[in-house]
């Protein structure tokens, strides 16, 4: 990075404004305030936007203008706005993008960049037409863990990638929480295909620098909504108590009228009044727009698979097998990978159990009572790389340790975001900063998969017509000296 501070800072409006656009309005109000400045926000929802407005005077920038999303070529004038962040609910994603391009402004985009291969079109026709930027914001890749590993391979240390297993856990309180939002509707989020695996289909991509080519999937809703044996058996436990049929949401009422009566302490429920930013984002702001954040995981209309399985081709003849579980007990990953001359292993555990609190309720955030999870020593919260050569050792890779959400990977994300438009790219051997194209190739494996869901036919990707091509070049020799992470005001990688 420059030395000497940058004389202008870029202007930014947030698109959408739910749990997630935290990150990036803290970011510009904090440790990128320097090079980035607050422009405007884009959100239907009035109490959701009041909250983000209260936010910012709190941070010493009152008075931020509010978009509706039909206003946005008008924001992105008025208020002379260089970059559109785009956090909105997932199958809105390619008409934010489109249109704010071809009003004149980049975007940095929340994955996934889209739901459908049409979405694909909608954003690359709008590239090619604007030559604007699109910047696909996938932090898992710059998790020191998976940094680690995207450098042993690119060592050519296990030789040339024949294969790829990838198991990814989501325990009971993550997991069940997409099916309380709208991620549960698949022509909204595209499902945990699209939505959650998105992150990983494009951590394999980049780790060995291939495309997929063919996908094959298997899945369903085995745990979740109101037919599955969890269900049917709570009901008929609930019934052999006299309780009444569970209610469509995890919030009681104040008065206890209304609500989980007789189930405090129901471990599948969310309750809003819970967590003090949650309840000001969604409980207080649903009478506007009717959205219930908190919905029963047990009840009907549920349209998302729960567990999925993946065969994928890849173009030089990897072929990568993946799992993912919705339910599970802990959370964490498995990542293996095969080579001509070796193997990489990395286990990731990220919450070893599911604990609870006082009330008999599953404890939402881990870093908010850090002392339930002392003392596992069967499953400890942590991480390893393990790479083993042809007829040597093991030998274990040590883990820079990372700070922050995502395995440690948003704070050194932020820093490409914010500062690489200002003060032009650095050196990054790994290839961490993500584009559009990158987006295009990580949900071309989902798309695929969600129609082999409905065809019980392996799908190939050119089929999908994306509307550019998404081969990787053959990689060039690798830069394998390790390198440590730029770092600005309390950013620490």
């Amino acid at each position: 990075m420059t030395s000497e501070r940058p004389t202008t800072r870029r202007r930014y409006a947030i698109v959408g404004l739910g749990h997630r656009s935290h990150m990036y309005v803290d970011a510009i109000l904090g440790d990128h305030a320097d090079v980035a400045e607050l422009a405007a926000f884009c959100e239907p929802n009035p109490g959701r936007a009041a909250v983000y407005t209260d936010l910012a005077a709190e941070r010493g920038r009152p008075g931020v203008p509010t978009f509706a999303p039909a206003d946005l070529e008008q924001m992105i004038t008025d208020e002379r706005v260089d970059t559109v962040v785009v956090t909105t609910p997932d199958a809105t994603h390619a008409d934010l993008v489109a249109r704010a391009l071809r009003a004149g402004a980049d975007v940095v985009v929340e994955k996934p960049l889209t739901t459908t291969a049409e979405g694909c079109r909608t954003i690359t026709d709008a590239v090619a037409e604007t030559s604007r930027s699109v910047v696909m914001t996938f932090n898992y890749r710059y998790a020191p863990r998976n940094s680690e590993l995207r450098r042993v391979i690119a060592s050519g240390e296990i030789g040339e990638v024949t294969s790829v297993h990838f198991e990814w856990v989501l325990d009971s309180v993550h997991g069940a929480d997409y099916f309380r939002r709208w991620h549960r509707l698949k022509d909204v989020s595209g499902g945990l295909l699209i939505h959650k695996s998105s992150h990983h289909f494009d951590l394999v991509n980049w780790w060995i620098a291939d495309a997929p080519t063919r996908v094959y999937a298997r899945g369903g809703l085995k745990v979740y909504g109101d037919t599955s044996p969890v269900a049917q058996e709570m009901a008929e436990r609930d019934a052999a108590a006299g309780l009444p049929p569970r209610p469509v949401r995890g919030t009681g009422s104040a008065d206890g009228t209304l609500g989980w009566e007789g189930r405090e302490g129901d471990r599948w429920s969310l309750d809003l009044r819970a967590d003090e930013r949650l309840q000001a984002l969604y409980l207080d702001s649903e009478h506007h727009d009717g959205y219930v954040r908190d919905q029963d995981v047990f009840s009907p209309g549920i349209t998302i698979e729960d567990n999925l399985a993946l065969l994928v081709d890849y173009e030089r003849g990897a072929t990568l097998t993946y799992s993912l579980n919705a339910h599970g007990p802990w959370e964490g990953y498995r990542v293996s990978v095969n080579g001509t001359r070796g193997r990489a292993e990395l286990e990731v555990v990220e919450r070893g159990s599911v604990e609870l609190d006082e009330r008999g309720r599953s404890i939402l955030d881990p870093s908010a009572n850090p002392g339930a999870w002392e003392g596992d020593d069967v499953r400890p919260f942590g991480d390893r790389l393990t790479v083993q050569k042809h007829w040597e050792r093991a030998r274990e890779v040590p883990i820079p340790e990372g700070v922050g959400g995502h395995g440690g990977g948003d704070a050194i994300l932020l820093q490409d975001v914010f500062r690489t438009p200002v003060e032009g790219p650095r050196h990054d051997p790994l290839g961490r900063p993500a584009g559009y194209v990158d987006g295009v190739r990580a949900v071309a494996v989902g798309i695929s998969g969600n129609a082999s869901l409905v065809s019980g036919q392996p799908v190939d990707v050119a089929d999908l017509g994306l509307g550019v091509s998404i081969s990787v070049p053959s990689p060039a020799a690798p830069d394998t000296t390790p390198t440590s992470a730029p770092t600005t005001s309390g950013a620490t990688a």
